[in-house]
């Protein structure tokens, strides 16, 4: 885990640079784009940036990682989904870094809030994080866990990526299970202590999920539903 306040090219910036007028720029900015694309981010919208970047902020806030910054990674940590359907983080760089430029955002530290939310990706993030990537991973990782998420909003991910049901289970037994497993789902302690019980639900639902997704029966039965698959 490299040092706070320093980038992945050993650059180490002041503290402070991201001011309170360049958040504003930014949220203004990604709530503009969260309306203007509303129906292509059923599940990434704007409840979902608001989410994550107010608990976001309160783990930054407990594990000593510089706040602004991470507020910056929160608001734009999705905004790969309005430039391609089911895309990893990275594929919305150049959007990242045209808002921090427009918001006047020097550029180590847009090129730091970039990394972060790569470094935050489920997909690929170790146990040894920055404890900025940390705060955002958690906040998006608790949304993912919440008791609601499946119920009310996983056919809002399906419809809003163009994957199935079995995609999607696969996905988040294969991408979830092992680093739960492993012990560190949640970076926080006290996340970790609050949240652990709905996160163990979660994913043992959505092994069920998986595991039913290969009974004849059940198959049988999601042919009668047009929706899903």
């Amino acid at each position: 885990m490299r040092a706070h306040n320093t980038t992945a090219d050993g650059t180490t910036l002041a503290e402070g640079t991201v001011s309170q007028t360049a958040l504003a720029v930014i949220e203004h900015r990604v709530r503009q784009l969260c309306r203007r694309y509303a129906e292509r981010l059923p599940f990434h919208g704007w409840h979902h940036v608001d989410f994550v970047r107010s608990k976001a902020v309160e783990f930054a806030g407990q594990n000593g990682a510089d706040v602004a910054v991470v507020e910056a990674a929160a608001l734009l940590h999705d905004v790969n989904y309005l430039v391609l359907r089911n895309s990893p983080a990275a594929a919305g760089r150049d959007l990242r870094l045209g808002v921090l430029a427009d918001a006047a955002v020097p550029a180590g530290y847009a090129r730091w809030i970039d990394e972060i939310i790569d470094e935050a990706e489920m997909a690929t993030r170790g146990r040894h994080i920055s404890v900025e990537a940390q705060a955002l991973s958690d906040a998006d990782t608790l949304f993912k866990a919440l008791p609601v998420t499946p119920v009310m909003l996983a056919h809002r991910y399906l419809h809003e990526n163009g994957i199935s049901l079995r995609e999607l289970a696969h996905k988040i037994v294969g991408e979830q299970c092992d680093v739960h497993d492993e012990g560190y789902y949640f970076y926080n302690p006290e996340a970790a202590a609050t949240y652990s019980r709905w996160a163990m639900a979660n994913l043992e639902l959505w092994q069920c999920i998986k595991e039913s997704l290969d009974d004849t029966a059940v198959q049988h039965l999601l042919t009668q539903l047009p929706q899903a698959s």
